[in-house]
């Protein structure tokens, strides 16, 4: 045979024996936040392990060195970078300061044959990148062999720039601490939606968490508490780790912004320096949420000496311009008996303690004007006047930003109605345990930073907004996840994209290819529950139909065979409507398969519970209390002495202390009140409260086992009744757990009858002995 022929051949037969490339693609073209300008082009360009990086500059080959760490994450290659080529199949990025971009703008161009990021700064090619990363389409399999495997990115043209300098989400480590390696994961995460600001809370009443070297005793003492159950909570960070985070955010162009909250929320600080009060007592690192009546005393010459020397480590860990301060929720009730306090407010002619607030951060201000940085406080530091460049940090509502802004200060909003995390975003009844509130995601996305309010010439003044996480009832790594995405993906797009730009279907449609990215960086992020029933446990005479809702759009699948529900499962599309007892599994699902935790319901037929005749009764109900501090109703101990009495009304069995307040531990107790409860006509009931237990005509129908009982967040039970007088009995513990007290909850029953919309207070006339 001819060699050359054999050779040919030998050619030909390898080309079409060799293994055929593995295509991962995707016909979704989104990026989130959406950006100015985007442009659909023709073809693609493959992405593969033959493609390299080129760079302009030492910056921009920073950001490659970055960039190919994140594309090792997302695909597994391993691209090669170099200076400037003008090979086909690179990705190229060029810095030019002569380019007609805002400092954060970039130009993204995907073609055939090159990818191109240009922008006027390192960070506008690293906000670049961030956009090509989400145009990289996810493989739904394992990619074992890269070599041998494609990803296909859609042609495009982009022009992108953001609508606000600050995009900024915050944590409080002070309630419950987070690990340096969980804060360096969602800043990685964040960075990808282009948040830029970190507001870092490391000081408050219940823990220090910032290495103060000067005062040791900030991190011996300040740093810990003891729970109510006796353990010891505690955790800081060396000044070594805060360094560590630092650098790591401005590897990724995000800012960080300490907070060292002042004169209020100082407890702690109080703990290790009873010096710097009032008065003369000894204090210790708060256990209770709410708000400290303790706090640092102005009129001590001392008090300035510590917040300098503390500024001034501060500073030198933390390079960012902006340094916040705090200011927030300041009581003045030791300010007004203290001699040295009134005596200061004499001498400077201040006319009451909020002037002596405006005084002390006026003070403040001009320490950290010594180390070149700029004051932000919450918006409670304007109730006595600041200074003319004093930030403001709007949380209580608008008005005080809007106030601000019209009185030319730089703004960041954060209202807590929009943006406050910890608040719920589904039906509490629900959901996990969380602050309180209620922000589902179609509010968060739907938040405007800038107030109709503001003068048009003064809304230059509003820098953006951020979204914050105060972690009372967010004790682990997960709730907070849990808690923040995907809402801080929704602000995220508030405050980069232009307003005419969002869409909110739109934004869901991106959401769902951006979930398979959140399970790589194993994120406990929210899925819609299904809502709809109240309680978990559902009583009815005859027949009842019952139906489910998400917040948003949600896929939801059930079973009635006792099964749990997966992906095969029956879609709920419709009121399902049940006669006999049945128990309902239902769970939402995403379109990428994963789904939310499963919703159990039971359904029971029950007859209606007939009327007692009562001889004689009286007005009221009995009381029987035990003294002890009682977490549950199982640990009450009956052998212990009960003192007996009568009440009028259900609300007397306590006597709510203000929220936040402390709490007298001689008020722990267990209350049973007993007596009769007159209903006025036949029915299926469906009673409310948050007490721990609730008995009605002897059936448990209120068993509360909530980690923590909130006055705001009561809970259902149904029974079915006749007219007339049922027997009642309401347990209540008076009692701390996890930070709260069952002291600030009014004792209260509510009820309704299924078939109405709002509940009505059990009134004194209601109820019997």
């Amino acid at each position: 045979m001819n060699s050359k022929f054999f050779i040919f051949f030998f050619i030909l037969l390898t080309a079409c024996t060799e293994k055929p490339k593995n295509i991962v693609s995707n016909d979704h073209v989104g990026i989130t936040p959406t950006p100015l300008q985007l442009e659909k082009n023709e073809g693609f360009f493959l992405l593969s392990q033959n493609t390299s990086i080129s760079c302009n500059s030492d910056e921009s080959t920073t950001i490659a060195n970055f960039f190919t760490k994140k594309l090792k994450e997302f695909t597994g290659l391993s691209l090669e970078v170099h200076k400037d080529t003008q090979k086909k199949n690179t990705i190229r990025l060029i810095i030019d300061a002569e380019l007609s971009l805002d400092s954060e703008a970039y130009q993204l161009h995907v073609s055939q044959d090159t990818i191109e990021i240009k922008g006027a700064t390192p960070q506008g090619v690293f906000y670049g990148l961030q956009s090509l990363l989400q145009l990289i389409p996810r493989s739904a399999k394992e990619i074992t062999n890269t070599e041998n495997t494609v990803w296909k990115i859609p042609g495009v043209t982009i022009t992108d720039k953001p609508a606000f300098s600050w995009r900024g989400m915050h944590l409080d480590v002070s309630r419950h601490f987070s690990s340096i390696d969980f804060i360096k994961e969602q800043l990685d995460l964040l960075s990808l939606f282009k948040i830029n600001k970190f507001h870092w809370h490391l000081t408050d009443d219940q823990g220090w968490r910032i290495e103060i070297k000067k005062y040791p005793k900030l991190t011996e003492i300040s740093s810990n508490r003891v729970n109510e159950d006796g353990t010891t909570y505690g955790g800081f960070y060396t000044q070594e780790q805060i360094k560590e985070v630092v650098a790591y955010a401005k590897e990724r162009f995000i800012d960080v912004v300490p907070e060292f909250d002042i004169p209020g929320h100082t407890v702690a600080v109080l703990a290790a320096y009873p010096e710097l009060a009032c008065d003369d007592k000894t204090y210790k690192t708060r256990t209770l949420w709410g708000v400290e009546s303790n706090v640092l005393c102005p009129g001590k010459p001392e008090t300035l000496v510590f917040v300098e020397d503390v500024i001034k480590e501060m500073v030198s860990l933390f390079p960012f311009e902006y340094f916040h301060v705090g200011g927030d929720e300041v009581p003045k009730d030791q300010w007004k008996k203290s001699e040295e306090c009134q005596q200061l407010m004499k001498k400077e002619g201040l006319k009451d303690e909020h002037e002596l607030q405006s005084y002390f951060m006026a003070k403040v201000e001009n320490i950290l004007k010594k180390y070149d940085r700029k004051m932000i406080g919450w918006d409670e530091i304007l109730e006595g006047g600041i200074t003319p460049t004093t930030n403001i940090m709007s949380w209580q509502g608008e008005e005080g930003g809007i106030k601000a802004a019209n009185e030319g200060h730089d703004v960041i909003m954060t209202p807590a109605a929009f943006v406050y995390f910890n608040f719920y975003q589904g039906d509490y009844k629900v959901e996990p345990m969380a602050f309180g509130g209620y922000i589902p995601l179609e509010k968060a996305y739907n938040y405007s930073p800038i107030p109709s309010k503001i003068d048009t010439d003064k809304r230059k003044h509003i820098l953006g907004a951020q979204g914050n996480i105060w972690t009372e009832y967010a004790s682990t790594e997960a709730q907070i996840e849990y808690l923040i995405y995907p809402r801080i993906i929704a602000l995220a797009e508030v405050t980069w994209s232009d307003p005419s730009n969002k869409n909110f279907e739109n934004f869901l449609t991106r959401l769902d290819h951006l979930y398979p990215i959140l399970d790589a960086y194993e994120i406990n992020y929210h899925i819609p529950l299904p809502e709809g029933p109240s309680t978990d446990q559902i009583k009815f005479a005859d027949s009842t139909s019952i139906s489910f809702t998400t917040t948003h759009p949600v896929k939801m699948v059930y079973t009635t065979d006792g099964t749990t529900p997966d992906k095969n499962s029956k879609e709920y599309t419709a009121p399902l409507t049940f006669t006999t007892n049945t128990t309902i599994k239902i769970a939402s699902i995403l379109p990428h398969g994963k789904m939310s935790p499963t919703r159990t319901i039971t359904l029971e037929k029950q007859q209606a519970f007939e009327p007692i005749a009562v001889d004689s009764p009286k007005k009221g109900l009995k009381m029987n209390t035990i003294k002890g501090h009682f977490k549950d109703v199982n640990e009450i101990d009956k052998n212990l002495p009960i003192e007996s009495t009568t009440v009028d009304s259900i609300s007397q069995a306590n006597t709510t202390y203000a929220w936040g307040s402390d709490v007298l531990k001689e008020n722990f107790r267990a209350v049973y009140l007993d007596g009769y409860i007159d209903l006025p006509e036949d029915g299926t009931y469906i009673f409310n409260s948050v007490q721990d237990q609730v008995w009605i005509a002897d059936q448990l129908v209120i068993d509360n086992k909530r980690p923590v009982k909130k006055g705001d967040q009561p809970i259902d039970g149904y029974i079915i009744l006749k007219k007339g007088k049922h027997k009642l009995k309401i347990v209540y513990l008076n009692n701390v757990v996890k930070g709260w007290a069952s002291d600030w909850n009014d004792v209260k029953l509510q009820y309704k009858k299924a078939s109405d919309s709002t509940y009505t207070t059990v009134d004194r006339n209601m109820i019997f002995h």
